[in-house]
């Protein structure tokens, strides 16, 4: 369980990215808990992920903290 010094993750994703489905696998499989913002489910979050991704829809992108990453493992 994830105490209050625990960054909040947040992985924004959509269910055509083969690499957004790779994090979710890795971070499941890793005990790793994380909120889904799945695009195409909640289309009002794009504008936060063009934001972070400096206008792109690429998927995934993680929010660690003050972290941003795009992609997994360095792809997407």
């Amino acid at each position: 369980m994830a105490n209050s010094q625990t960054p909040k993750i947040i992985v924004y994703t959509h269910p055509d990215c083969a690499y957004s489905a790779a994090i979710k696998w890795d971070y499941d499989h890793q005990g790793i808990e994380y909120t889904e913002i799945d695009i195409s489910v909640a289309p009002e979050s794009i504008a936060d992920l063009e934001k972070l991704t400096g206008g792109d829809h690429t998927t995934p992108v993680v929010v660690n903290g003050d972290k941003v990453s795009i992609g997994f493992n360095g792809i997407g």
